[in-house]
């Protein structure tokens, strides 16, 4: 339900703003809130915050844009909440209150989704998260087929993902051009290095090729010359597979197989 102020809320491009405004949709989301420590990201018109509010022990929502935020103070009077008028991934880890919260619930702007992921894996924080749904395509495509890509790859290996429901585009102001998707999102009980990170990113950039291939031309990143590297990587078993038909488990076992061959160098990070 929007209320008569939020009619005068213009959404901003510029912070990728899409407002939820189905209360139905949101009440599903809350659902999972029932007696929990909850995070919000960008709560916007603050409809699904009001039924985080209703059901969840705290509820800690961080909104960049001043106005929304003044909104939000005036209209939404619960004492579970606590507002944050900051850019989210600039908030410390105490003024989020990380070190109790259960589950962060929210609908994330879809320029945020790939950060947000990361941010739950380094927190090993369970979510539920409404999401554009190509990109959740992306997070379960298969090895081989045209999506499957360094966001596939990661969301496998680190999450257990289930979905919820499919959310129309008709529920968002304004309405974006894709629908969206809500899913549960739970950490799974491993560790991924940095490292380990870093060699997938590398190797997901040259995906088409193959592995002796994709790790030649990245000698640069790798700090080792490419002839000393072509050696180094000599009769690797792998070396003739293609990275993009290789799933998951076999990507990481990779990575962590060419950390010893480089001898536990990382990659310099870059972005893919």
């Amino acid at each position: 339900m929007i209320r008569r102020r939020q009619v005068f809320m213009k959404p901003r491009k510029s912070l990728g703003q899409c407002f939820l405004t189905n209360q139905s949709m949101a009440i599903v989301a809350a659902e999972h809130a029932e007696g929990k420590r909850v995070l919000e990201l960008g709560p916007g018109y603050g409809i699904l915050t009001r039924e985080l509010c209703e059901r969840a022990d705290r509820v800690v929502a961080v909104e960049i844009d001043r106005g929304l935020f003044g909104m939000l103070k005036t209209e939404l009077n619960y004492d579970n909440l606590t507002l944050i008028n900051k850019d989210f991934f600039s908030a410390s880890a105490d003024e989020l209150l990380l070190a109790d919260t259960d589950i962060m619930i929210a609908n994330v702007p879809y320029g945020l989704s790939s950060r947000v992921l990361d941010f739950l894996l380094e927190h090993r924080l369970q979510a539920v998260l409404f999401l554009q749904k190509e990109f959740a395509e992306h997070m379960s495509a298969e090895p081989g087929s045209r999506k499957y890509s360094r966001l596939s790859v990661m969301s496998q290996l680190g999450f257990s993902v289930t979905k919820i429901m499919d959310v129309p585009r008709g529920n968002f102001n304004p309405a974006p051009k894709v629908d969206s998707i809500i899913l549960y999102i739970k950490p799974k009980d491993r560790e991924i290095t940095s490292g380990e990170k870093e060699m997938i990113n590398l190797l997901m950039q040259h995906k088409k090729k193959t592995v002796r291939a994709s790790v030649l031309d990245s000698f640069v990143r790798l700090g080792v010359g490419r002839k000393l590297l072509g050696e180094m990587i000599r009769g690797m078993q792998e070396g003739e597979l293609r990275v993009f038909q290789m799933d998951p488990e076999e990507i990481l076992a990779l990575a962590k197989k060419l950390e010893v061959i480089l001898g536990n160098k990382a990659p310099a990070p870059g972005r893919v």
